[in-house]
């Protein structure tokens, strides 16, 4: 993978980070590329078991499309009529978003600074949001004449609400940490000097938790919302029995008799 995104795995927790805090971890190709070669790694990996999306330096978590090399690709699809450059969204964004949003382990996004566009996007595919009080959150789009990509169009609106969504989608501004807080799109602040202590502390605390729920919760949760209540309980249902089965339900059912702290085994 390019070293633009940093890849590890350390006891059970993958640890992807954007690496180019000189361009505020700006998305040109490579960036992409490796990103979404990063993440679908982590989705598919059993003996990852939580992952961790941050950034690089302290200005910014992801700015969004890499704006210097757009310019110079949408140049050449003019000139050779390709009109390549926004298959982007569908070869590099779209994956990247599946990827974080149905993988059967939870995804922590530890946002640092700037969360712009489809770096906004990214931290909202993530099933949970620590976040420096410095930070900000703008989603940019109709600012440079484009539509929502990464997911924003479906995740924003199901986190805030579709008249507040639209508003921030229509009138793009810097949010701050403090009002994203108050508006629902961040889970924990924190301050920025403890970001990723606290960030490390907490998905290193999924990892050892119990896989198999975890992974029921993140399915249960995305299809109700868009089923109804009675298809929802089947899926309960479905989900429950697939997580009693599991050899971990059968250690904290142990643990709680004995009064002891469960030791998961993510199965």
């Amino acid at each position: 993978m390019a070293d633009t995104v940093l890849y590890e795995v350390s006891d059970g927790l993958a640890t992807i980070t954007l690496n180019r805090p000189e361009a505020m971890n700006a998305l040109n190709v490579a960036t992409k590329v490796a990103l979404r070669d990063a993440v679908r790694s982590a989705a598919d990996d059993d003996a990852v078991r939580a992952v961790l999306l941050t950034a690089a330096g302290d200005r910014a978590f992801c700015v969004g499309q890499d704006l210097k090399e757009h310019i110079g690709l949408l140049t050449a699809d003019r000139e050779n009529g390709s009109g390549q450059t926004m298959s982007t969204v569908r070869e590099h964004y779209n994956p990247i978003v599946e990827a974080l949003a149905s993988a059967p382990k939870p995804v922590v996004a530890a946002v640092n600074g700037v969360a712009a566009g489809a770096g906004f996007g990214f931290a909202l595919a993530a099933d949970y949001r620590i976040v420096a009080d410095t930070a900000s959150f703008n989603t940019s789009f109709a600012g440079v004449a484009l539509t929502a990509d990464s997911g924003i169009s479906w995740t924003l609106p199901r986190v805030i609400g579709p008249g507040r969504a639209m508003d921030l989608l229509l009138f793009p501004r810097s949010i701050s940490a403090q009002e994203a807080h108050e508006l629902g799109i961040v889970n924990r602040l924190v301050p920025a000097a403890e970001l990723r202590a606290e960030a490390e502390k907490v998905a290193r605390g999924l990892a050892e938790g119990p896989t198999v729920a975890y992974a029921a919760l993140k399915e249960s949760v995305a299809y109700g919302l868009s089923h109804s209540l009675q298809e929802t309980l089947r899926k309960e249902d479905e989900l429950q029995t697939r997580a009693g089965s599991s050899e971990d339900h059968a250690i904290a059912v142990q643990a709680f008799v004995n009064k002891e702290k469960p030791k998961y085994l993510g199965r």
